[in-house]
């Protein structure tokens, strides 16, 4: 389609999207925005000790400045991503954009911790606007071969933007101050929120009632079990506060199921999981971002504190992840045209796997290249040839009218993922040995780890074997793709 002016999506009859400028342009604001996103989830890894001092904060108030953004962010994700379908995608994704900006000023204006902690959690808000908006947006606008490229695009941007937020946040830290990471998002949400105006069409707007009730229970379920999570790092599973908090969430989202199936317009569709490739896809996801969150967090702190690294260093050592993230990404459109998708998720992992397992064996005697560049590369190549593939079996032979609400269970299993990972491996490092004095083992913290990201990694690995790859054979052998995945 090279007419400005064509239907981009059947969405059914009356409800095409047009498109008034090319794709690039289209795709640059979609883009751009998620990134933005990602951008700010990773910078503050690099900034945490500078946080720390400026603000005087404790380590259970430094622990909230990341956890309260995760816990909004997780809990409404559902919520977001289903109301563009009903108040129109377009205007949702620049009001998302508008508290995302908005909320950054204040983080980075923040005299107090409080005031950050609330700052963060605004944050979270809008990035539970943005996420799955700027995925349902890709599904609108694009099909066919242009969608494969587009998604391929998002799985890099997913990856990249993970991996240089790090340097970003790294760079502004040293150079100017840790606010400074914050308020770079002040101009580039302006910028989206101009660029979304001029260039995306409002999407069709969906008629009938919308899911109060599904919505509470879904951003109450989801949140409790992400607090549960998050709380586990500092009170152990076994806790009453963890336990009491999981189960009231693993009630609500079991509620939360019974009202979707009996509602005509969900927040959740229970049809989505009909697909073994969908709900294996969101499975495969949610244990590897569990594994990759503990790959940024406790890296960065390796570099840091064993290998002596600035946070400048310790973002530009992230660099040969990066780079082979990219070109792998770029990649994937070509190599999606020839091989099935379910085998670049299997391959994807399993490189992943292999660079995780020898990063886990890092020590701080060891030479930087052999013991973190080159198990990084691995990584890096593993996660651009898994992330677009697993976006795509996430979307796959989804109907456009619940393209909003698969974006939405796509973004929620890479949250909730992060948050069950993160709250996981950080009781797990908790259990290394200690040094002379009491002295903490960063090393072994590190190597305990990225140990239980790699298990991660085998699950995630056996999901997709046993899960998704069987889904996809049958309609591959017919000569279907899955509605173009």
């Amino acid at each position: 389609m090279t007419a400005t002016t064509a239907a981009v999506a059947d969405l059914g009859p009356g409800t095409e999207v047009r498109r008034r400028t090319g794709p690039g342009p289209i795709l640059a604001i979609i883009l751009g925005s998620y990134f933005m996103i990602l951008l700010d989830n990773s910078v503050i890894f690099t900034g945490l000790p500078s946080i720390r001092a400026g603000l005087d904060l404790t380590p259970t108030g430094l622990s909230w400045v990341q956890d309260a953004y995760t816990l909004v962010f997780g809990g409404l994700l559902l919520l977001g991503a289903r109301a563009g379908d009903i108040v129109g995608r377009r205007r949702l994704f620049t009001v998302g954009l508008a508290i995302f900006g908005t909320s950054s000023l204040l983080v980075g204006l923040a005299p107090s911790g409080s005031w950050m902690i609330a700052g963060r959690a605004v944050q979270g808000v809008g990035a539970a606007i943005v996420a799955p908006s700027s995925l349902a947006l890709v599904t609108a606008y694009f099909e066919g071969a242009e969608r494969r490229r587009a998604i391929a695009w998002y799985g890099a941007t997913a990856g990249i933007g993970s991996s240089l937020g790090l340097l970003v946040g790294g760079s502004l830290t040293d150079l100017i101050s840790w606010r400074a990471a914050f308020l770079v998002n002040v101009p580039i949400a302006v910028a989206m929120i101009v660029g979304a105006r001029a260039v995306l069409e409002e999407t069709p707007r969906r008629r009938g009632r919308f899911d109060a009730t599904g919505a509470l229970l879904a951003t109450l379920g989801m949140g409790s079990l992400v607090f549960g999570i998050i709380e586990s790092a500092e009170y152990g599973w076994g806790s009453t506060r963890v336990l009491g908090t999981l189960l009231a969430g693993m009630a609500l989202i079991t509620a939360l199921i019974v009202n979707e199936a009996r509602v005509e317009q969900p927040i959740m569709p229970l049809r989505l999981f009909r697909s073994r490739e969908r709900s294996g896809a969101y499975a495969a996801r949610l244990l590897y971002l569990g594994a990759m969150v503990g790959f940024f967090y406790f890296t960065t702190q390796l570099l840091q504190d064993a290998f002596g690294f600035t946070p400048l260093q310790a973002g530009m050592g992230f660099l040969p992840m990066s780079l082979v993230n990219f070109l792998v990404a770029m990649a994937i459109p070509r190599l999606g045209a020839r091989i099935p998708n379910a085998v670049l998720i299997l391959g994807g992992t399993t490189v992943t796997l292999a660079g995780m397992l020898w990063l886990s064996r890092a020590g701080a005697a060891d030479a930087y290249v052999v013991a973190i560049a080159l198990p990084m590369a691995l990584v890096g190549a593993g996660q651009g040839l898994a992330f677009a593939p697993l976006t795509n079996a996430g979307l796959a032979g989804v109907d456009p009218a619940d393209a909003g609400a698969a974006s939405g269970l796509v973004n929620t299993a890479h949250q909730l993922g992060m948050a069950l990972g993160l709250g996981a491996l950080v009781s797990l490092s908790a259990h290394a040995a200690t040094g002379p004095g009491g002295a903490v083992d960063v090393t072994r913290q590190v190597q305990l780890a990225l140990a239980g990201g790699s298990v991660l990694l085998v699950a995630s690995l056996v999901v997709a074997t046993a899960v998704i790859l069987p889904a996809v054979r049958p309609v591959r052998a017919v000569g279907n793709a899955g509605g173009g995945y």
